[in-house]
């Protein structure tokens, strides 16, 4: 009778840690275990919306940046399509 017992508390502890880790993974969550890192995100404090004709050097450059600081504070932008009125991070960090 304790084996039974054993077995099936150790089968209802697998089966949290189990729903735990999945989700854990699927909300993204950092459970601090070396995954993700908690700086990792870029910091925004201004922006600025796009106009017709702008490119990401010819935003950078009018706000003083160099391209690698506007593409590392813009971190998922497309730079061959940037459209108009889209807001752009001019002034951050990453």
């Amino acid at each position: 009778m304790a084996q039974i017992i054993n077995k099936t508390l150790y089968f209802k502890v697998v089966l949290v840690l189990s729903l735990l880790a999945m989700i854990s993974i699927s909300e993204c969550i950092n459970i601090g275990i070396g995954f993700g890192s908690e700086d990792s995100t870029a910091t925004c404090n201004s922006v600025h919306g796009a106009v017709t004709g702008e490119t990401c050097s010819t935003v950078a450059t009018g706000f003083n940046l160099s391209l690698q600081a506007f593409i590392n504070i813009n971190p998922n932008i497309n730079c061959d399509a940037i459209f108009v009125g889209q807001w752009l991070c001019v002034d951050g960090s990453a």
